[in-house]
């Protein structure tokens, strides 16, 4: 049986999403807006919750299409509040209309938003070597900083401690513990 972080014991669900998608270096823009997305909506609450109602956001916002999002009316985010199957947050549904034309912006001015977000590790993924999940920080200097920096160029939702979990889930680090069989898997994937 292989030996995984303990986090990801919780259901089938989070195993799939561990084994298969934590840590992988990301440089897809739709995929790492996601995420971005996603993380906002996961503030304040588990993981899990978002990973159960991932198809549903997927659905309820248009597959992630930053150019739709942008352009999100009263009428639209109406719609989205009365969604059982998301998050009924005025505050985030708002802050994702705000970070896709962020979004948009960074891509026009770096060319893609790839190229902006992996500024901060140096465009590789920063190897940890934790050998319990407990040794794992919410937030680092590298988190900081991007927060700081995502927060001046307009997005929103976008705390240290939310830009620490992006950074994991888009392998920029490389938090799988060292005796996590994926640990060196994703460490091979990385640049």
């Amino acid at each position: 049986m292989d030996i995984r972080c303990k986090w990801s014991n919780g259901s089938e669900l989070y195993m799939e999403y561990h084994d298969k998608e934590w840590g992988v270096p990301l440089h897809d823009d739709d995929k790492l807006f996601e995420f971005l997305i996603l993380e906002g909506f996961q503030a304040g609450l588990s993981w899990s919750t978002i990973l159960n109602k991932r198809e549903a956001f997927r659905k309820a916002f248009d597959s992630f299409d930053a150019q739709i999002i942008a352009v999100y009316d009263e009428h639209k985010v109406a719609e989205l509040l009365l969604n059982k199957g998301i998050i009924r947050n005025k505050l985030k549904i708002n802050a994702a209309i705000k970070n896709a034309k962020a979004f948009l912006r960074i891509q026009a001015q770096y060319g893609s938003f790839d190229n902006y977000i992996w500024q901060f590790t140096n465009h590789k993924t920063i190897q940890n070597n934790f050998e319990r999940d407990s040794d794992v920080p919410a937030t680092t200097e590298v988190s900081d900083k991007m927060s700081k920096q995502l927060k001046k160029d307009g997005f929103s939702f976008v705390g240290s401690t939310i830009c620490y979990a992006f950074m994991q889930a888009t392998g920029m680090v490389n938090d799988h513990i060292t005796s996590c069989f994926r640990y060196n898997q994703c460490r091979s994937l990385s640049v």
